[in-house]
């Protein structure tokens, strides 16, 4: 019960743990307990153009400020996760490259458990976000789970038995980066046709621009001057009110989404796929043709248990909800 929990709280029996997601934009710290329940977070600007040191200071402050503000002592913390984009050397907590920091070799872990005198588990953001949807959110209970986040790209963890799966140099599980159209749009690693160029919001945008230059004086052009800008919902907008070019470009983005998705279904099987990211908000416009495009292509189409697709429930939560909770591994 409620009361049981406070008596055990104010004994000191809880275990709790900090969770950092370092974004581009935002760097987000936050107080988790050993249920994987969020008792405060703190949300500070990265500042990443302003260098290295400038954004472990910005580290450190909102992992302080989100201790203060859970009311806890630093002294209960047990340890410190941290979630960062770019490819990890978890064993010896360095993050090797990050082009969304311009970050390579940088000792993050190492500076951390110098400042705080507690140990520092580092993690690619991505694997700690699907952690934190399998522990608390839309992938609980699963066995094995996929995550894949539609933003500025398509970030993905995978977790199978239970354990995140990052390959053997810590490199795996970049779905982004597997290509659904050979020779097609340029994507920011260099190769062409990547999963990442059509399903992020980023691909979304491009592919809203792409139909606004074909139809300079339809329903989309007139969107985007009312509004200002070309957002990753004004083709969804556009398709609502019935408009031809929206619903063009809706389309298409879902036949992408549902290839790559299926590629990933036949690999791994997993019981839960979720999807996270600001083109979710469109619930059922979304997901109710995705489901339909992706039962017509996957290989186990005959099976008795297939793969459930779902959103996610967790948002901006889960990065920092999966990193704390490394430390109670």
């Amino acid at each position: 019960s409620r009361g049981l929990g406070d008596v055990y709280k104010r004994q000191g029996y809880m275990k709790y743990y900090i969770g950092v997601d370092i974004g581009g934009t935002n760097i987000k710290a936050g107080v988790v307990d050993e249920n994987a329940q969020l008792v405060s977070k703190i949300s500070l600007k990265t500042n990443a153009a302003d260098g290295y040191k400038s954004v472990l200071a910005v580290i450190i402050d909102a992992v302080e400020q989100a201790v203060q503000l859970s009311g806890e002592d630093i002294d209960r913390i047990k340890t410190i996760g941290v979630g960062c984009p770019g490819t990890m050397d978890n064993e010896n907590g360095t993050v090797l490259y990050s082009n969304n920091l311009h970050w390579e070799n940088v000792p993050l872990a190492k500076d951390l458990a110098e400042y705080f005198g507690k140990r520092i588990i580092l993690e690619n953001d991505a694997n700690v976000a699907a952690y934190g949807e399998y522990l608390a959110g839309a992938a609980k209970g699963a066995k094995n789970a996929v995550v894949l986040t539609l933003g500025t790209g398509v970030g993905a963890g995978i977790i199978i038995n239970g354990e995140i799966y990052s390959g053997s140099n810590n490199a795996g599980g970049e779905i982004g980066h597997t290509v659904i159209e050979v020779d097609g749009a340029p994507c920011t690693c260099g190769r062409n046709g990547c999963f990442e160029a059509y399903s992020s919001a980023t691909g979304l945008v491009r592919m809203t621009r792409e139909m606004i230059e074909k139809y300079p004086s339809g329903r989309l052009h007139e969107m985007v001057d009312r509004d200002g800008k070309i957002s990753a919902r004004t083709a969804f907008n556009a398709a609502k009110l019935g408009d031809p070019e929206g619903r063009e470009v809706v389309d298409k983005y879902i036949k992408y989404l549902a290839c790559g998705i299926t590629n990933v279904i036949n690999v791994f099987q997993p019981d839960i796929l979720c999807i996270g990211g600001g083109v979710c908000n469109e619930g059922d416009n979304l997901l109710i043709p995705l489901k339909a495009q992706v039962a017509k292509q996957i290989y186990s189409k005959n099976n008795a248990k297939n793969t459930e697709i779902v959103i996610c429930t967790l948002a901006n939560e889960a990065g920092m909800i999966g990193s704390a909770m490394l430390g109670r591994k």
